[in-house]
């Protein structure tokens, strides 16, 4: 959840044994068709085109009544950073569209030229702690219609002043990308479900990129301990090594918490 272009999933196939099997779900129909090439070695695994958070409807049709193991990789994978077509990424110029789920009508562009003023400074300050959301969000406004990347790329330019703008511009992204995938509230109803799921002693494992999904899970775990539901396994989040860092820069921001359920 989600399984992304493998990366995780290739290394958890490995050690599976003839009896183990592996659940791949993803709203990015391109991540899917990608693991189908490249895990097809594997016959020990299922990929589902749908939203992690409907579990309960997945393992249904998968016919698996628990699962010993959840592996939450939160937010986008490198491939749609990197594509040159997706919008995600405030470096590329293309339509700016930022959709998981190509299927989904609703695309960035269309947030940012239907939205007032103030939603889009709000959306901004909410999911980013932007300062200069609200000048930001007058500079958008000031130059809709906005279609692609760059065009809102400009829009920041002229409301931020040069020192730091790389993170600006970063953050202004990552706010309009939570909004228009519906993120976080995805993963408030997955988190308000997921122990039905998973078995007695069974791990869930998050991997989260900034502290909007983080204080989220932390604070599910949390309420989980006290209701003597799950053991919280990572007392603080652990972070990637110096050598990860070195080797995987946007590991950098990763936050790794664990829990095992235990009634």
């Amino acid at each position: 959840c989600t399984i992304g272009y493998g990366g995780h999933a290739r290394q958890i196939l490995k050690e599976l044994s003839s009896n183990g099997k592996l659940i791949g779900i993803d709203k990015d129909e391109e991540a899917i068709k990608f693991c189908k090439k490249s895990l097809s070695a594997y016959s020990n695994i299922q990929l589902f085109h749908n939203s992690y958070h409907k579990i309960n409807d997945i393992l249904s049709i998968s016919k698996t009544r628990k699962v010993d193991g959840m592996l939450l990789d939160l937010g986008l994978s490198s491939a749609q950073l990197d594509s040159k077509a997706r919008g995600f990424s405030y470096k590329i110029d293309s339509e700016l569209d930022m959709r998981f789920d190509l299927s989904q009508k609703f695309k960035a562009n269309d947030l940012l030229n239907s939205a007032s003023k103030k939603d889009i400074a709000d959306i901004i300050f909410k999911y980013s702690d932007e300062r200069r959301s609200r000048a930001i969000a007058s500079s958008i406004f000031k130059m809709r219609p906005i279609k692609n990347v760059f065009e809102l790329v400009e829009a920041i330019r002229r409301s931020t002043p040069p020192k730091n703008r790389k993170k600006t511009l970063a953050r202004v992204f990552q706010a309009i990308r939570i909004v228009v995938n519906n993120e976080l509230s995805i993963l408030e109803n997955f988190l308000s479900e997921f122990c039905r799921q998973l078995s007695i002693g069974g791990r869930i494992v998050f991997i989260s990129f900034h502290s909007l999904e983080d204080r989220i899970v932390k604070r599910a775990l949390k309420d989980l301990s006290l209701k003597k539901k799950v053991k919280i396994l990572t007392k603080k989040p652990i972070y990637p090594s110096q050598k990860e860092n070195y080797l995987n820069k946007r590991s950098r921001s990763a936050k790794l918490r664990a829990a095992e359920r235990i009634s």
